[in-house]
């Protein structure tokens, strides 16, 4: 592998660079991109499930109130008291900046997906260019002395195209992904608002204390 890099020239160092933050950036996003932590089962506005259990998830489980959907639900509650139009715009510009997170880093690794194979082109063209270079038309030249060029040409091509393929399909993949959060956090956004002002209630609407600050408190007492 070293002696493939190290005939592939110094355009070689930034095809090595696209395929590191590649791979870093689809773990990280394939990671942070869990449905538990984006829309738990657990908190979802569905048949049968009142506000009441939904209210207590928040309140009880942190691993609910912490997730993305959580912090939507949190900040409509908080809200409530100072009325319908005041929660609507709080929970619309949490789930604005929480949708900024989970589309972290994703247009960038659809840049690397586009940058790979034009370095490999690049590559190319300059492989070729010094293979030809290394004749000398005006005499008998050994055709032999093109093969470092053409080498150089066919690792760089491959590199960019190697790298190029598996970023496309993650880049496909996270953004489709990310589609799929954001349509099922606006259809669960838009059924808690309107539980939680036009549903009968079996409890008085209080801001919700995330459970680990009041277990720090509890540890620090």
């Amino acid at each position: 592998m070293w002696e493939l890099v190290k005939a592939g020239g110094w355009l070689m160092v930034p095809l090595v660079l696209c395929s590191i933050c590649t791979l870093a950036i689809s773990i990280e996003r394939f990671i942070r991109l869990r449905r538990a932590g984006i829309v738990p089962d657990a908190l979802m506005m569905k048949k049968g499930r009142d506000l009441d259990t939904v209210l207590d998830e928040l309140e009880g489980q942190p691993k609910s109130a912490n997730s993305t959907l959580g912090y939507i639900f949190r900040d409509g509650v908080d809200g409530y008291a100072q009325g319908e139009a005041y929660a609507r715009a709080q929970m619309e510009a949490t789930a604005s900046r929480e949708i900024g997170y989970l589309e972290k880093n994703i247009n960038f690794l659809g840049t690397l997906s586009a940058v790979a194979p034009l370095l490999g082109l690049l590559g190319t063209v300059l492989g070729i260019i010094e293979s030809f270079l290394t004749l000398d038309f005006g005499s008998n030249s050994n055709p032999t002395m093109m093969i470092p060029g053409i080498s150089k040409a066919l690792i760089t091509t491959a590199a960019g195209m190697v790298i190029a393929i598996p970023a496309l399909f993650a880049y496909r993949y996270f953004q489709r992904l990310v589609q799929e959060y954001v349509a099922e956090l606006e259809q669960q956004s838009t059924l808690f608002h309107a539980a939680l002002f036009f549903q009968k209630k079996n409890r008085a609407i209080e801001p919700v204390q995330p459970v680990i600050e009041a277990e720090t408190e509890q540890k620090a007492g």
